[in-house]
């Protein structure tokens, strides 16, 4: 179900009861960007350390936004039956009296959106909006010094034409009398209340349809009153939660602490925290105890499906799709009475999670001979336990990155080092060009003729030195930390030149004298 800013508020208490009685919620994201460009070396590297990826992912999240959020509930309805609603939430940062905000556009990310269907249109013209708390707290200062303004410059015209038709109206109007001002959009229809508010003390104004507002001609006792009336619709706290938009569904999340499920989700998780809670602090580990103290319980399918390879005959997919399509393949999961059953609720996507999870279970229960016929979530999260919070880690130094703990690392081939010869002035980009139809490695350059290869896959590691084994330009072996550590090295000859000059002074000087 695709939800839009037009729809959203009539949609969120029912939304916050679905999320109240909730088994776990599934979460998927689409954004402009994922990778930044700028500045250099802002690609992820499988030299990366969970700390330093972080900090390239942290600058390009500042970067992009968010421009679809999809959110599958969960809700455990009779037996083994799941029920699954589906909902596809456009945003779009708030313009309402917040600094405005830029951000950038990938095209190949825009090309991936466009290739698979997604309106623009929609996100553009009814993206729900957003804030953060600093944003909320930087707007409720502005609301109370009457020093907001409409960022938007569109925004800006359509309060222009309102004022003009306000003004020229109420010149020959009688008190009492009322005019519609119509085809407005859900943030205008406050925005235009504000301004003509502030601007004439003589009207009053009321939101009468989803596009539409009211201006009445009131006298100033009358105006007094009605500011002072608890059902004066432009009241800060109704204004403060208009300008949240889907950071209210947010706060309902959190609230909650249902299992938060999701596919390769670090990202995802970095956007939530930077667009519904706080900017993304420059600490890691505080960006870790932030998401902890959100969501406590995360599953990531990857990390799930990661693990299932190694014990089942399953063949090494990527895409959440794969995934799901060899899960109910007849070889991998034979009909089985005691599996979960997924109701769609609406037009949804599939469903991973419960799959992974009853084949773990079945593996546990096999031993015992005692497979339930109506499995709880309960027995799944106790199956799923030693995955937990381990959000997977794409290409890096660790395997998968623990929100309850110390990070797991990962095991990779032992590192290379090249030693050029006659090629001056090269560089990481043309070692890994020429290695590139070989076989795949990040460089990273160690001195100035010298570089460190690493790779995921240890038949690349064979091929690079089988092959460049006489290589007349490109000396490669096997990086020994004592022997091809500049440190190292340097330490070593600045304990050569000590003990040179130690036996120096000791020859010159003669034995010592006795008295």
């Amino acid at each position: 179900m695709d939800v839009g800013a037009a729809g959203f508020g009539r949609l969120l208490p029912g939304l916050r009861d679905r999320v109240r009685r909730a088994a776990f919620l599934g979460l998927d994201m689409e954004f402009t960007g994922l990778y930044s460009a700028f500045p250099q070396n802002n690609q992820p590297s499988l030299f990366d350390s969970p700390a330093e990826r972080y900090l390239k992912v942290r600058q390009s999240v500042q970067r992009f936004t968010v421009t679809q959020l999809g959110l599958a509930i969960f809700s455990k309805e009779d037996s083994n039956k799941y029920v699954v609603h589906s909902y596809n939430f456009f945003l779009f940062p708030s313009t309402l009296g917040v600094t405005d905000v830029e951000f950038t556009l990938s095209a190949s990310s825009i090309q991936f959106l466009s290739h698979y269907g997604f309106d623009f249109n929609k996100f553009l013209k009814d993206g729900i909006p957003y804030m953060n708390e600093l944003q909320e707290k930087s707007l409720n200062q502005r609301l109370s010094e009457g020093s907001w303004r409409v960022c938007s410059a569109v925004d800006r015209d359509v309060m222009k034409k309102a004022i003009d038709e306000v003004t020229c109206w109420i010149v020959a109007a009688e008190e009492g009398e009322t005019m519609i001002l119509k085809d407005l959009s859900g943030s205008q229809m406050l925005e235009v209340q504000l301004v003509l508010r502030q601007a004439l003390q003589n009207v009053w104004t009321q939101p009468l349809e989803d596009s539409e507002v009211v201006v009445k001609k009131v006298s100033l006792q009358q105006r007094w009153l009605l500011e002072n009336s608890s059902y004066d619709y432009c009241r800060k706290e109704l204004i403060l939660m208009s300008a949240r938009g889907f950071t209210n569904l947010f706060q309902i999340l959190v609230k909650a602490k249902k299992p938060l499920v999701g596919h390769n989700m670090f990202v995802d998780l970095c956007h939530l925290h930077d667009k519904f809670y706080k900017p993304l602090p420059e600490s890691y580990e505080e960006f870790k105890r932030n998401i902890h103290n959100l969501f406590p319980v995360l599953i990531d399918t990857k990390t799930v499906t990661k693990s299932i390879w190694k014990n089942y005959q399953f063949p090494r997919v990527s895409t959440l799709l794969e995934v799901y399509e060899v899960l109910c393949s007849s070889n991998l999961n034979p009909m089985d009475p005691t599996g979960p059953v997924i109701a769609l609720a609406s037009d949804c996507s599939r469903y991973v999670l419960l799959k992974s999870a009853h084949l773990l279970l079945r593996r546990v229960t096999k031993c015992s001979d005692t497979v339930e016929a109506d499995p709880s979530f309960s027995q799944y999260l106790t199956v799923l336990a030693e995955y937990l919070n381990k959000v997977n880690f794409i290409r890096g130094g660790a395997s998968s990155i623990n929100f309850s703990g110390e990070d797991v690392p990962s095991q990779h081939p032992p590192l290379l080092v090249v030693h050029v010869r006659g090629w001056p002035q090269m560089n990481e980009r043309q070692i890994y060009q020429e290695l590139k139809p070989l076989c795949r490695f990040d460089v990273r350059r160690l001195s100035g003729n010298q570089f460190i290869l690493l790779s995921n896959k240890f038949k690349h590691v064979r091929l690079v030195l089988r092959d460049y084994k006489h290589h007349p330009n490109l000396q490669i072996s096997v990086y020994r930390h004592w022997r091809h550590s500049p440190h190292v090295n340097c330490l070593l000859q600045v304990s050569g030149i000590v003990a040179l000059w130690s036996l120096l002074a000791f020859v010159l000087g003669g034995p010592p004298c006795c008295s």
